[in-house]
């Protein structure tokens, strides 16, 4: 298991030279989602409204939706720089946000409407995989409202343990669902990083805290997915700054800042890398 890690890293890390790129055929879905990985905010939200008018029915137009909202809110409260993930104290011991409710309540209808069309989606055929992903997604967007905002982790911890079960099941029936493994990459790498007694009590809890296989399936998300391969490279540059890899973390910034030059993050990372 271990050279199995080492070889998918090193794979991943071949292919980190290029940018992340739309396919040939690219949906509306997958411009939003560019959008929002470059900071342009009401850009995207114009984008996935023009989809959900185009496609009432598929879920992932909402729970794309929803990522816009979340995206921007932790861009205003200045969550998404490394540096909470870096440091724990300084992540775990900073004050509640203020929280724009008007913006909640945007995100939780955005939620709310993908929940109901997946599940009708469900119902109709239950290995809709479309569906079982738009679960996923909104179960992950709504786990970072609550740890990152609301500071509520043993609530996040819950909906992640969901999320992780719905992408097991997805890539059981289909294994090419590159974006699915990012759920259980997250779960895995960032519970790895606990203190060992509380490991335990979360492996007691029925979550997953192994570090190796966390790496793994972000590894496999950042070399193949689709929506979720950017941000995979970002949680592996977070992963490569904790391990002291410099050079690993510079490559995958250089590449998101080429790829997104509307977004400065990756610039001030690479210059504080400097």
């Amino acid at each position: 298991m271990k050279l199995l890690s080492i070889a998918l890293v090193l794979s991943a890390e071949c292919m980190f030279c290029a940018e992340p790129s739309l396919p040939a055929q690219s949906t509306l879905l997958d411009t939003g989602f560019r959008q929002l990985y470059d900071l342009q905010f009401e850009t995207a939200h114009q984008t996935f409204q023009e989809w959900m008018r185009l496609h009432p029915e598929d879920p992932m137009g909402p729970a794309s939706d929803a990522a816009g909202y979340l995206f921007s809110e932790l861009d205003r409260l200045h969550i998404l720089q490394s540096e909470f993930f870096l440091h724990d104290d300084l992540f775990t011991n900073r004050k509640k946000p203020a929280a724009d409710p008007q913006l909640k309540l945007k995100f939780d209808a955005s939620l709310d409407q993908a929940q109901q069309l997946a599940d009708r989606a469900l119902r109709q055929d239950p290995q809709n995989q479309n569906a079982q992903f738009s679960a996923l997604l909104r179960l992950g967007l709504h786990s970072d409202y609550l740890a990152l905002i609301e500071k509520r982790y043993l609530a996040s911890l819950s909906e992640v343990k969901s999320g992780r079960a719905i992408a097991e099941k997805l890539i059981a029936a289909n294994p090419n669902y590159a974006d699915a493994y990012l759920a259980i990459g997250v779960e895995n790498y960032l519970l790895s990083l606990k203190p060992a007694p509380l490991r335990w009590l979360l492996r007691a809890g029925g979550a997953e805290t192994d570090r190796d296989r966390g790496i793994e399936n972000l590894s496999l998300t950042a070399e193949r997915g689709h929506y979720l391969l950017p941000y995979a490279r970002v949680l592996l540059a977070v992963a490569a700054l904790r391990d002291k890899n410099v050079s690993r973390a510079k490559e995958l910034l250089e590449g998101l800042s080429r790829a997104f030059p509307h977004n400065p993050l990756y610039a001030q990372e690479l210059a504080r890398l400097k």
